[in-house]
């Protein structure tokens, strides 16, 4: 991840990122100055430095002139996730402040529908490949109780669930991840693979690699084969169809998931490999 990309999870303007990086490198100034090397106008500059202030990234030191100096890296961060969990704290009471009304207003109108939900609920909604894919993924991992389970090529997206994996993990949530064996990939995927399965192996995860061609790609959670409760992801392997243009399909049908967890268990057991036997 760049910098860039971190400023903009911070929720900052262009000029909020000009102004803080160059405030972290020159660590305390005015706003005069700050607008001249920054390039920043200055009728803006002194909003944008009173913004970062109120985000709590600048501190204010008073004077004549102002100086501005930003806070330690750590600490910006550290006040970023609490700005965001205040921010969610917030949202969640707003919502909760206005439960009852909304549904007193709209759960007669939905039920006065005739829409019966059990009869008529379909065995899958679809997402878009990319994030809103991969964050379905993460709330599949937030959400397992039991074993969470994954077949992909080579986990090319691992770097983005990875907190969500270890989290499972630290809930005893039993994960196991089956990939497509090393010989069936390009020398460019298998080294991108290679890096993935250290990671995995850093984790304590168990890892095959399936000496078949998988079918689909995805994560399952919690499969029983009383076919209640269950979650899944999948992608159906189209080689053809480039990312941005796929979509995959979300599916809670506990007799569906379980049958996604047979599949799982049979190529685990019977045409899978080890890691181990994959280094030899």
């Amino acid at each position: 991840m760049s910098e860039t990309d971190v400023f903009e999870r911070l929720g900052l303007t262009e000029y909020e990122q000009t102004a803080l990086i160059e405030l972290l490198t020159l660590g305390r100034t005015t706003a005069p100055n700050l607008a001249e090397a920054t390039g920043i106008p200055k009728a803006r500059v002194y909003g944008v430095l009173d913004s970062l202030a109120d985000q709590g990234y600048v501190k204010i030191i008073p004077g004549r002139p102002k100086h501005y100096q930003p806070h330690d890296p750590a600490a910006i961060l550290d006040r970023a996730e609490e700005n965001r969990r205040q921010e969610l704290e917030s949202f969640v009471q707003a919502v909760e402040t206005e439960r009852e009304s909304f549904l007193a207003e709209f759960q007669p109108r939905f039920e006065a529908a005739g829409e019966d939900i059990t009869a008529t609920e379909e065995l899958f909604h679809v997402v878009d490949v990319g994030d809103p894919s991969e964050r379905e993924t993460r709330r599949i991992y937030r959400e397992a109780g039991d074993r969470v389970c994954i077949l992909s090529k080579g986990f090319e997206y691992f770097h983005t669930i990875e907190p969500a994996l270890t989290a499972a993990l630290e809930r005893d949530v039993t994960v196991e991840v089956l990939l497509l064996h090393p010989d069936r990939l390009s020398s460019d995927e298998r080294e991108r693979q290679g890096t993935v399965v250290e990671r995995l192996t850093d984790h304590d995860v168990a890892v095959r690699f399936s000496t078949e061609q998988l079918p689909w790609r995805g994560t399952f959670a919690d499969p029983t084969f009383s076919y209640e409760g269950g979650e899944a992801i999948l992608l159906v392997q189209e080689d053809d169809v480039p990312n941005h243009l796929r979509q995959a399909a979300i599916t809670e049908n506990g007799a569906f998931v379980a049958g996604l967890g047979r599949f799982f268990d049979l190529t685990w057991e019977y045409e899978s490999e080890g890691v181990e036997t994959v280094e030899e």
